[in-house]
């Protein structure tokens, strides 16, 4: 709701949450029918300038309740244009939600006898804020005057007025039951005015030297030389009613001015007493007629540094040290490696002893010294290193004196010094290498950088993009340490190129030439083929596919082979030498356990690169199958990294082991978008559209007969497998009925049109496209219904043709050249079997016409078309039944788009684990809820 052509005042009330805020325009007009409702309507006396005087005029207003009032006071921190008494009631709304927030709650009873919440105890920081809010009030602000009869108008007070909404915020917000925890009465928990005079002097008790009285200070001085001379604890005094106001208390036994008032005495020995019973070497003030000052022992410095100081600030007695003495010591954790790099960088860590940990000190920043890590060890809490004092914390010193730590098995070392930190003794500490360990670190950390020149290989035929050569610096710096890599660059931005260049860079040393395996599905192989020939003419290159495949003769260049013959001829692939091996689409070995997977694994080769879009679709565990396989042992055995790494971010959502997570991979995955600055900037803009359609009759029908029938079995006592069977039934189902009753229903005849309105979409959309002379992709995960699309096209005369999984490898190439070449403007895919490794910049429309579970996989799909060499904006069509299970699928593939990269998860498989209830919320109809 607009509220911003509206002013605002807050007219206070007993109790505080009685309180309203009156919004008004100041001009005087009848205020629009779009505040009704928000509160009662009436007309306000307020003190307003006009005819160049400031005089008392009725105007319409709206009393709207504080609670009501703060969430759209706060709304308006983000409107373009706000009145100013308004602008600034969301200011004080806002600090009042903050103070809220902090627990800055003390119960009370009001002036009428009312339970009431208000806002305190106030630090010196709240009060400036309330002083300096108070100081900004505009009179339009307060314009209810104190008494609308006098002769002199006057307006409240400032200061007093921002307490009172303050307290009102503070009496509307926390009544929920659980207030009843912290007072152990339930009239503190409704909104409704109770009578509470008997509970007058016990909320007076609570707030007994919370708010009012005196609070202790400690300013500690150094008098002399710090080696030889004890600090001094000098005693300060803070008034609770004025945090800001603070002295000395020698000013107040000697007499002088100190303003804290009447009884100050009095309230000073009773704050010491109380900061006494929370470190006990204060009760040494307590002996003497005027507590000024402590002179501090040793022992009491290492009370404080080893955690007094956090105790006497949990009660809120502030600590303040010596300019001149440090607290800047820290400790973290060195892991310890020789200065010579070893030949075999990755060799290492695979078979390395445990690599040793111990702590390291620092000041400022900077590692001390053996010689000064000795004296923190043996010294005083106070020591003096180089022209620096230094408070010592008796934790440091132990670690000081017990340096060493358990060693980390190598790779673990490695993953330590990448994420920056580890865990010692329950607590997470910063961690660095020195040694080689500590420059390999400096080198890898950051993929997209590093010291190497830029240089494309003479023999490449071509120029290589800035982006492209920067990878290709990247794979060519992991492989020569022994690493593999897995390039993860959005599809279309030229991995096969960066591959073909890593390629040729190196063939120019013998220690790294050799043949290259590629590994892709059969559906792309002609494009490599393709590829290898247009960047490295001349450059060998034999197909492993077929029944005449032999690797007789098979030297240096390329071998070219499908996943499916990798499977089958696993041995004789194994017994070859290989210089690389390249996994193209890598995401099709994401299942550690398959065939393919363990295959592939058996290859042996000097370097491994992974090429793939989309590194993870459904899990983190299809990471760790990539990167093991690029990089075995970095992020060590598949139950270890679901317990360390997959738990912590997929169930438990920690944003911590999100970013620790990515600082480990990040050497051995590059990932670059379309999107990123510099990256694609010639590439045509992309427009994505939903088209929400409705469904017919006839679906609806069978979309309810599906969900009855289908929730029935699940809820007759399917669990375990047979459960998630059951619900991955009802899911498939009902987006076959969005798709098409025929789809559903099995039929491979009849009529198709006037059943499904997609269907009557997608007509409108072929027919607008083809009448621009336009060219379309249009995909679905299901084979049958790209049947049945292909049938109903031809019966309408649209020129289409059909990829799904079985084509075979030679007539999806002729496919692609046909549609490339312009002789068929409609072509039909199958998700999966066509979502990868095409070129198929042809299209400049691409219309997803039922939803896949991972938008990651959608997006590879619509990559087809836009990618380098796309020179036409493309149109994205996804097509979705409004009000289904289609339509809440699509909310949540919006919210998974965030964890893109490193953190998606679910899917299919996560929605089978929904409770019945959970389940039929996500799968009925809109009209049904």
């Amino acid at each position: 709701m607009r509220l911003e052509p509206f002013a605002a005042v807050f007219l206070p009330a007993d109790p505080p949450r009685s309180g309203t805020v009156g919004l008004y325009d100041r001009s005087g007009a009848t205020l629009p029918e779009q505040l009704d409702g928000l509160g009662e309507r009436g007309e306000l006396e307020l003190a307003l300038p006009g005819d160049g005087a400031v005089r008392l005029r009725a105007v319409p207003a709206c009393a709207v309740p504080v609670g009501d009032a703060v969430r759209r006071l706060v709304a308006l921190a983000d409107a373009d244009s706000v009145d100013p008494a308004a602008a600034f009631w969301s200011a004080v709304a806002v600090t009042g939600l903050h103070l809220v927030a902090r627990g800055r709650l003390l119960p009370g009873v009001s002036p009428g006898g009312y339970d009431a919440w208000r806002a305190g105890p106030f630090d010196a920081a709240d009060v400036e804020r309330v002083r300096a809010l108070a100081a900004a009030m505009p009179a339009e602000a307060r314009a209810v005057p104190v008494d609308p009869g006098a002769g002199r108008l006057v307006l409240p007070d400032p200061e007093a007025l921002v307490r009172a909404f303050l307290d009102a915020v503070a009496d509307t917000l926390p009544r929920t039951p659980a207030a009843t925890w912290l007072t152990g009465d339930a009239r503190f928990t409704g909104l409704a005015p109770e009578p509470a005079e008997e509970l007058r002097d016990w909320a007076a008790a609570v707030s007994a030297g919370v708010d009012t009285g005196l609070r202790v200070a400690l300013r500690l001085e150094g008098r002399g030389d710090l080696d030889t001379t004890p600090l001094t604890a000098v005693v300060r005094l803070r008034s609770l009613a004025d945090p800001t106001v603070v002295s000395d208390a020698a000013a107040l036994w000697e007499g002088d001015e100190h303003g804290l008032g009447e009884g100050a005495t009095f309230e000073a020995m009773l704050a010491v007493r109380r900061a006494a019973a929370v470190w006990p070497p204060l009760e040494r003030l307590l002996d003497v007629a005027a507590p000024v000052e402590l002179e501090l022992l040793d022992e009491d410095l290492a009370d404080l540094l080893g955690g007094a100081e956090r105790r006497l600030a949990d009660a809120g007695i502030e600590f303040e040290w010596p300019s001149r003495l440090s607290r800047e010591l820290t400790a973290r954790v060195l892991v310890g490696s020789p200065p010579e790099r070893p030949a075999a960088v990755a060799e290492f860590f695979r078979s390395a002893a445990p690599m040793p940990l111990s702590w390291q000190l620092t000041l400022a920043g900077e590692p001390l010294t053996d010689a000064e890590t000795e004296l923190v060890a043996k010294s005083r809490p106070i020591v003096r290193l180089g022209e620096r004092w230094v408070a010592v914390e008796p934790e440091l010193a132990r670690k000081a004196r017990e340096r060493q730590l358990a060693p980390l098995p190598a790779y673990d070392a490695l993953a330590a010094t990448l994420i920056a930190s580890v865990e010692v003794e329950g607590e997470r500490v910063e961690v660095v290498a020195d040694g080689w360990l500590g420059a390999l670190r400096e080198r890898v950390a950051e993929p997209d950088g590093g010291p190497e020149p830029l240089a494309a290989p003479a023999a490449l035929r071509g120029t290589l993009r800035e982006y492209q050569l920067r990878g290709l610096r990247w794979l060519e710096r992991m492989t020569a340490l022994g690493f593999g890599g897995c390039l993860a660059d959005d599809m279309g931005l030229g991995k096969t190129v960066t591959v073909v260049a890593l390629h040729l860079r190196r063939q120019l040393d013998p220690a790294t030439a050799g043949t290259t395996l590629v590994v892709c599905p059969a559906s792309v192989l002609g494009n490599w083929e393709r590829e290898i020939a247009r960047f490295a003419p001349g450059t060998p290159v034999r197909r492993y596919h077929g029944t005449a495949r032999s690797l007789d003769g098979a030297a240096g260049g390329f071998v070219l082979t499908s996943y499916g013959t990798m499977r089958v001829d696993a041995g004789t692939l194994a017994a070859h030498p290989w210089g690389m091996v390249v996994a193209d689409e890598a995401q099709y070995v994401k299942n550690r356990l398959s065939g393919t997977a363990r295959a592939l694994r058996d290859i042996p080769a000097r370097a491994r690169v992974a090429l793939t879009g989309t590194p993870v679709e459904n899990n983190l565990s299809e990471l760790w199958a990539i990167l093991d396989w690029t990089t075995p042992g970095l992020l060590d055995r598949v139950g270890a990294f679901r317990a360390r790494w997959a738990r912590p971010i997929e169930v438990d959502r920690d944003s911590a082991a999100v970013d620790r997570l990515s600082r480990l991979v990040r050497p051995f995955l590059l990932r670059r978008r379309k999107s990123d600055p510099g990256i694609a900037p010639e590439l045509p803009p992309k427009t994505v559209t939903d088209h929400l359609v409705s469904l017919t009759g006839e679906q609806v029908t069978l979309y309810r007969q599906v969900v009855g029938e289908v929730m029935a079995e699940i809820r007759a006592g399917g669990a375990g497998i047979a459960r998630r069977g059951l619900v991955l039934k009802l899911l498939v189902g009902l987006k076959q009925v969005c798709n098409h009753p025929a789809h559903y229903l099995g039929e491979s005849t009849g009529r198709l049109a006037g059943r499904s309105e997609k269907l009557q979409l997608l007509d409108d959309l072929l027919a607008t496209i083809l009448a621009e002379g336009g060219a379309a992709l249009v995909f679905t995960q299901y084979v049958r219904m790209a049947r049945l699309l292909q049938r109903h096209l031809a019966e309408r005369g649209v020129p289409a043709q059909l990829l799904h999984g079985g084509t075979p490898v030679a007539q999806r190439e002729e496919m692609v050249r046909r549609f490339q070449a312009g002789e068929v403007p409609v072509f039909l895919l199958s998700l999966r079997a066509a979502g990868t490794g095409l070129n198929l910049t042809r299209a400049d429309h691409v219309v997803h016409y039922d939803r896949w579970w991972n938008p990651a996989v959608e997006e590879q799909a619509t990559d087809r078309a836009y990618r380098i060499g796309q020179t036409r904006p493309v149109q994205v069509h996804r097509l979705i039944a409004q009000g289904t299970l289609e339509d809440r699928i699509a909310a949540l593939l919006e919210a998974k788009r965030e964890l893109a990269d490193a953190l998606l998860t679910g899917g299919e498989t996560a929605l089978t684990e929904l409770s019945d209830a959970e389940l039929l919320r996500l799968v009925r109809l809109d009209d049904e809820a």
